[in-house]
Protein backbone atom coordinates (compact mmCIF):
# COMPACT_ATOMS: atom_id res chain seq x y z
CA UNK A 1 0.00 0.00 0.00
CA UNK A 2 1.26 3.45 -0.66
CA UNK A 3 1.83 5.80 2.66
CA UNK A 4 -2.00 6.84 2.75
CA UNK A 5 -3.13 3.45 3.16
CA UNK A 6 -4.62 3.18 -0.59
CA UNK A 7 -3.86 0.61 -3.03
CA UNK A 8 -0.68 -0.04 -5.28
CA UNK A 9 -1.74 -1.55 -8.87
CA UNK A 10 -0.64 -5.08 -7.69
CA UNK A 11 -2.86 -5.18 -5.28
CA UNK A 12 -5.67 -3.46 -7.19
CA UNK A 13 -5.04 -7.09 -9.71
CA UNK A 14 -5.00 -9.36 -5.92
CA UNK A 15 -8.80 -7.29 -5.10
CA UNK A 16 -9.61 -8.35 -8.73
CA UNK A 17 -8.31 -12.37 -8.49
CA UNK A 18 -9.97 -12.65 -4.58
CA UNK A 19 -12.82 -10.86 -5.37
CA UNK A 20 -13.69 -12.73 -8.07
CA UNK A 21 -12.90 -16.20 -5.67
CA UNK A 22 -15.07 -15.10 -3.27
CA UNK A 23 -18.25 -15.76 -5.29
CA UNK A 24 -17.09 -19.31 -6.45
CA UNK A 25 -13.82 -21.58 -7.19
CA UNK A 26 -12.63 -20.51 -10.84
CA UNK A 27 -9.91 -22.67 -12.31
CA UNK A 28 -6.52 -21.35 -12.85
CA UNK A 29 -6.99 -19.78 -16.53
CA UNK A 30 -10.46 -18.77 -16.27
CA UNK A 31 -9.08 -16.58 -12.93
CA UNK A 32 -6.26 -15.19 -14.78
CA UNK A 33 -8.71 -14.19 -18.00
CA UNK A 34 -11.61 -12.68 -16.02
CA UNK A 35 -8.43 -10.66 -13.77
CA UNK A 36 -6.87 -9.49 -17.12
CA UNK A 37 -10.39 -8.96 -18.81
CA UNK A 38 -11.64 -6.79 -16.04
CA UNK A 39 -8.49 -4.72 -15.33
CA UNK A 40 -7.68 -4.00 -19.03
CA UNK A 41 -11.59 -2.54 -19.85
CA UNK A 42 -11.39 -0.41 -16.87
CA UNK A 43 -7.40 0.84 -16.68
CA UNK A 44 -6.64 -0.32 -20.76
CA UNK A 45 -3.28 -1.86 -20.98
CA UNK A 46 -0.57 -1.59 -18.66
CA UNK A 47 2.75 -2.91 -17.46
CA UNK A 48 1.73 -1.87 -14.08
CA UNK A 49 -0.85 -4.00 -13.80
CA UNK A 50 1.18 -7.48 -15.14
CA UNK A 51 -0.91 -8.99 -12.51
CA UNK A 52 -0.26 -10.66 -9.65
CA UNK A 53 0.81 -14.36 -10.09
CA UNK A 54 -1.79 -16.67 -9.30
CA UNK A 55 0.73 -19.10 -7.85
CA UNK A 56 1.95 -16.57 -5.83
CA UNK A 57 -1.84 -15.81 -3.90
CA UNK A 58 -1.22 -19.82 -3.55
CA UNK A 59 2.00 -19.67 -1.62
CA UNK A 60 0.87 -16.86 0.72
CA UNK A 61 -1.99 -18.90 1.83
CA UNK A 62 -5.39 -17.24 0.30
CA UNK A 63 -6.16 -19.27 -2.26
CA UNK A 64 -5.81 -23.21 -1.95
CA UNK A 65 -6.78 -25.88 -5.07
CA UNK A 66 -9.95 -27.35 -4.72
CA UNK A 67 -8.91 -29.58 -7.97
CA UNK A 68 -5.94 -30.68 -9.12
CA UNK A 69 -6.83 -32.19 -12.30
CA UNK A 70 -5.13 -31.55 -15.19
CA UNK A 71 -2.84 -28.51 -16.11
CA UNK A 72 -6.06 -26.25 -15.00
CA UNK A 73 -6.45 -26.69 -11.58
CA UNK A 74 -9.57 -24.83 -9.68
CA UNK A 75 -8.80 -22.20 -7.08
CA UNK A 76 -10.95 -21.67 -4.07
CA UNK A 77 -10.44 -18.43 -1.39
CA UNK A 78 -8.97 -19.56 2.50
CA UNK A 79 -9.65 -17.65 5.36
CA UNK A 80 -6.62 -16.00 4.78
CA UNK A 81 -7.82 -15.23 1.46
CA UNK A 82 -11.16 -13.42 2.89
CA UNK A 83 -9.22 -12.05 5.52
CA UNK A 84 -7.26 -10.35 2.59
CA UNK A 85 -9.78 -9.56 0.32
CA UNK A 86 -11.70 -7.41 3.61
CA UNK A 87 -8.04 -5.71 3.93
CA UNK A 88 -7.87 -5.00 0.75
CA UNK A 89 -11.40 -3.56 0.41
CA UNK A 90 -11.15 -1.73 3.49
CA UNK A 91 -8.09 0.29 1.63
CA UNK A 92 -8.17 4.40 1.14
CA UNK A 93 -9.11 5.98 -1.99
CA UNK A 94 -6.85 7.97 -3.46
CA UNK A 95 -7.66 11.05 -5.48
CA UNK A 96 -6.97 12.65 -8.17
CA UNK A 97 -9.00 9.72 -9.98
CA UNK A 98 -6.21 8.35 -12.30
CA UNK A 99 -6.35 5.05 -14.48
CA UNK A 100 -5.17 2.77 -11.58
CA UNK A 101 -7.21 4.97 -8.93
CA UNK A 102 -10.53 3.82 -11.44
CA UNK A 103 -9.48 0.47 -11.36
CA UNK A 104 -9.34 0.06 -7.50
CA UNK A 105 -12.88 2.25 -7.77
CA UNK A 106 -14.29 0.15 -10.18
CA UNK A 107 -13.32 -2.96 -8.32
CA UNK A 108 -14.46 -1.44 -4.53
CA UNK A 109 -17.74 -1.31 -6.73
CA UNK A 110 -17.89 -4.88 -8.14
CA UNK A 111 -17.17 -6.03 -4.24
CA UNK A 112 -18.22 -3.78 -1.94
CA UNK A 113 -21.33 -5.96 -1.21
CA UNK A 114 -19.01 -8.44 0.34
CA UNK A 115 -18.08 -5.82 3.35
CA UNK A 116 -20.45 -5.05 6.16
CA UNK A 117 -22.54 -2.30 6.09
CA UNK A 118 -21.04 -0.24 8.12
CA UNK A 119 -17.77 -0.65 6.11
CA UNK A 120 -19.39 -0.11 3.11
CA UNK A 121 -20.60 3.35 4.55
CA UNK A 122 -16.96 4.01 5.86
CA UNK A 123 -15.86 3.59 2.13
CA UNK A 124 -18.36 5.63 0.36
CA UNK A 125 -17.49 8.13 2.76
CA UNK A 126 -13.62 8.20 1.61
CA UNK A 127 -14.75 7.89 -2.35
CA UNK A 128 -16.89 11.26 -1.25
CA UNK A 129 -14.17 12.68 0.57
CA UNK A 130 -11.81 11.67 -2.43
CA UNK A 131 -13.89 13.53 -4.94
CA UNK A 132 -14.31 16.63 -2.80
CA UNK A 133 -10.56 16.84 -2.81
CA UNK A 134 -10.41 16.36 -5.95
CA UNK A 135 -12.85 19.39 -7.20
CA UNK A 136 -11.29 21.54 -4.73
CA UNK A 137 -8.07 20.57 -6.87
CA UNK A 138 -9.57 21.72 -10.25
CA UNK A 139 -11.47 24.45 -9.08
CA UNK A 140 -8.53 25.74 -7.63
CA UNK A 141 -6.40 25.71 -10.79
CA UNK A 142 -9.36 26.89 -12.86
CA UNK A 143 -9.33 30.29 -10.66
CA UNK A 144 -5.29 30.23 -10.88
CA UNK A 145 -5.65 30.18 -14.63
CA UNK A 146 -9.35 31.85 -15.63
CA UNK A 147 -7.45 35.25 -17.55
CA UNK A 148 -4.89 32.98 -19.64
CA UNK A 149 -5.79 32.86 -23.27
CA UNK A 150 -6.15 29.12 -24.48
CA UNK A 151 -8.76 26.25 -23.48
CA UNK A 152 -7.95 25.05 -20.54
CA UNK A 153 -10.40 26.88 -18.93
CA UNK A 154 -12.95 24.70 -21.09
CA UNK A 155 -11.47 21.92 -20.51
CA UNK A 156 -11.09 22.37 -16.75
CA UNK A 157 -14.70 22.76 -16.53
CA UNK A 158 -15.92 19.17 -18.11
CA UNK A 159 -13.33 17.89 -15.75
CA UNK A 160 -15.09 19.96 -12.84
CA UNK A 161 -18.96 19.19 -14.03
CA UNK A 162 -17.70 15.37 -14.71
CA UNK A 163 -16.26 15.02 -10.63
CA UNK A 164 -19.34 17.26 -9.85
CA UNK A 165 -21.45 14.55 -11.04
CA UNK A 166 -19.75 11.36 -9.47
CA UNK A 167 -19.97 13.72 -6.33
CA UNK A 168 -23.72 13.77 -6.83
CA UNK A 169 -24.03 9.97 -7.81
CA UNK A 170 -21.86 8.86 -4.43
CA UNK A 171 -23.67 11.11 -2.45
CA UNK A 172 -27.26 9.77 -3.95
CA UNK A 173 -25.99 5.94 -3.16
CA UNK A 174 -24.60 6.47 0.24
CA UNK A 175 -28.23 7.94 0.94
CA UNK A 176 -29.53 4.96 -0.40
CA UNK A 177 -27.21 2.51 1.10
CA UNK A 178 -27.92 4.22 4.64
CA UNK A 179 -31.94 4.00 3.86
CA UNK A 180 -31.46 0.29 3.54
CA UNK A 181 -29.45 -0.50 7.06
Amino acid sequence: MYQDHSLLPREAVRLAALGILAAAPARYGALAAAVRNFTSRIAGPSLELMGTSIELLRYEGFIHPVDQAGADPEFALTGEGRAELMRLLRAAVRPPLNDVARLVLALKFRFLHLLPLADRQVQLAMMIEACETELARLVDLRAQHSDEPGHLIEWLDREIGAVEDRLDWLSAFRDRLDGAG
